[in-house]
């Protein structure tokens, strides 16, 4: 067994899940925890721009935990996920922002979750609670992360203490937060060395809802028609997902930066239950354009698990 307790996102990391993690490493070690930050998946272009920018390597890839492994787990808490062979381990923390679902342990654990727009901004107060100090590297690290997953504060989930500590952030890092993090987002919109596997499965979240297995995937673009081009190819890739993994329906999200709409492509037996979530319907290429929706987690996620 792994004597670090280790540190880990979710499957499919974004740019909060391997900041947070980061993050979430010199804080346990603050406290005199042995910890070292792991990653579930690649690691993005997004993200990998944060790292490149900063001069840091990615943590380390495992796909299982060894049984009574102690782990602390950042940005996310569902079992699906998570680390492969999750069950047998230690669960010791959890620090998170999403819904609490499918979640028990046998002993009781440090828990921290709030309804902000990212985990590294619970992360951000829990360093002043500390009185730990915040330099440059955990600062980019913290305000990349939230701009990730508020899209440049423009996502319904950002929040006004997001907000309140991107100021602060800006003034430890002294970055210029419309050119960095547009740059960055930006360059989580190139698409064009990704396979049509890697495509579906870059940002891509399951969930377990009654007896329904629903996968949501999520790309930003800069320009929607230019991944939707590419429909037919995500499409076979796509069936072949929900074949392999009997998934009932899979939602692939295709999400504009600059205009924040996305298009939807949605796949499976129970593929209808879109429209009855957002009270439109599917057009011939079983999409439908959703304006003004970006956010999986507040906007897409809990209308489909509703209609369910």
């Amino acid at each position: 067994m792994n004597e670090n307790v280790l540190i880990m996102g979710h499957k499919n990391p974004d740019t909060d899940s391997i900041c947070s993690s980061i993050i979430m490493e010199k804080l346990a070690k603050h406290y005199g925890i042995s910890a070292k930050a792991i990653r579930l998946g690649n690691i993005n272009k997004e993200t990998q721009y944060v790292l490149d920018y900063l001069k840091i390597d990615a943590p380390e890839l495992i796909n299982n935990v060894d049984e009574g492994q102690k782990i602390i787990l950042v940005d996310h808490n569902e079992l699906v996920q998570s680390v492969d062979n999750r069950e047998k381990a230690k669960i010791i923390g959890v620090v998170d922002h999403h819904r609490i679902s499918d979640f028990n342990t046998i002993e009781p654990l440090y828990y921290l979750a709030k309804p902000y727009g990212c985990t590294a901004s619970i992360l951000y107060e829990q360093y002043i609670n500390a009185g730990l100090e915040i330099d440059k590297v955990i600062g980019t690290l913290m305000l990349s992360a939230i701009v990730s997953d508020t899209l440049l504060l423009k996502s319904p989930t950002c929040t006004e203490k997001d907000i309140e500590i991107v100021e602060k952030l800006k003034k430890i890092t002294g970055l210029d937060l419309n050119t960095y993090g547009l740059e960055m987002l930006k360059a989580g919109t190139d698409l064009s060395t990704y396979s049509k596997e890697e495509i579906i499965n870059l940002d891509s979240k399951e969930f377990l809802e009654g007896d329904k297995k629903i996968v949501i995937a999520q790309v930003n673009t800069a320009d929607i028609d230019d991944v939707f081009e590419r429909r037919e190819e995500l499409e076979v890739a796509i069936e072949k997902e929900i074949a392999d993994r009997k998934i009932d329906l899979f939602v692939f999200v295709i999400t504009d930066i600059i205009n924040t709409n996305s298009k939807i492509i949605s796949l499976g037996n129970d593929k209808e239950l879109v429209e009855l979530a957002f009270n439109k319907k599917l057009d011939e290429y079983d999409s439908m354009l959703l304006e003004g929706v970006v956010s999986r987690k507040k906007q897409i996620a809990p209308k489909i698990i509703e209609a369910i």
